[in-house]
């Protein structure tokens, strides 16, 4: 449960396909053209509350276990992440993360994790931020597709934004074509067989602001770990509170 809980709580604070037909722009001064038009109508997609309260749904598969989990997600936009996690009803692990710090408790084994983002980063074996994470919560991409230069593609109907700079991190952003909103984005390292893939299955709609109904996760390194989150219900601009204390007695993991 230990290395569970870890998995789910990092999967909030993060990050086998068939070859498809592609089609492809006739030049690359056109795909690039092309590529600055859909990150700028993305970008046109405004993230327009203070405040939002997230109650979810999560289902958890790794090759030896799986198991199904709720949590209460709250965020303060580009402030405060909190997640309180909850397992048959009762409470399993808690996470606050804020621009400077990662901390986190999970009550099986009464550890807790506290650290900024470079410890983490060195962890997980990719870099994040504050904002990378809340971008990968609310459907956005995790980077800023306006400081790289991308081409695009046709693929399965989507826009497909592929870096060019791929020695060693490659990176895809793929859109639709009504409200230009994110429908994948993958990270890979295939020189250290290390990948993240995101997917938002759907979007809705809530006082002018697109936010994903779930998100679907896979992340590849050495073994496969598959994370579904669904969003039950969204609010906005609610008066919310943030309570966290690591309890008593409980021991802290070092990350080296």
């Amino acid at each position: 449960m230990r290395h569970i809980s870890i998995y789910i709580v990092t999967a909030f604070i993060l990050l086998s396909c068939k070859p498809k037909q592609l089609v492809v722009a006739e030049q690359a001064a056109k795909e690039d053209n092309k590529s600055i038009e859909v990150i700028q109508k993305h970008y046109e997609n405004k993230l327009v509350f203070e405040t939002a309260s997230i109650r979810t749904s999560a289902s958890y598969q790794d090759a030896k276990q799986s198991l199904s989990i709720n949590a209460d997600l709250r965020i303060k936009k580009d402030e405060i992440i909190w997640i309180n996690l909850k397992f048959l009803g009762f409470p399993a692990a808690k996470a606050f993360i804020t621009p400077t710090r990662v901390s986190y408790y999970e009550k099986i084994n009464n550890t807790y994790f506290d650290g900024d983002y470079s410890t983490l980063s060195k962890w997980l074996g990719t870099d994040l931020d504050f904002k990378k994470v809340q971008n990968l919560l609310l459907g956005r991409p995790i980077d800023n597709l306006t400081k790289e230069v991308f081409l695009m593609q046709i693929v399965d109907n989507l826009f497909q934004l592929k870096n060019k700079n791929t020695a060693q991190t490659q990176k895809t952003f793929s859109f639709e074509s009504g409200n230009f909103l994110l429908k994948k984005q993958v990270v890979s390292q295939p020189v250290n067989q290390r990948s993240v893939t995101v997917t938002y299955p759907a979007y809705q709609n809530i006082e002018t602001t697109f936010l994903p109904t779930g998100i679907q996760i896979e992340a590849i390194q050495k073994d496969a770990v598959k994370i579904d989150l669904e969003y039950k219900k969204i609010t906005f601009n609610e008066n919310l509170t943030y309570p966290y204390e690591v309890p008593n007695g409980y021991k802290q993991i070092i990350i080296d």
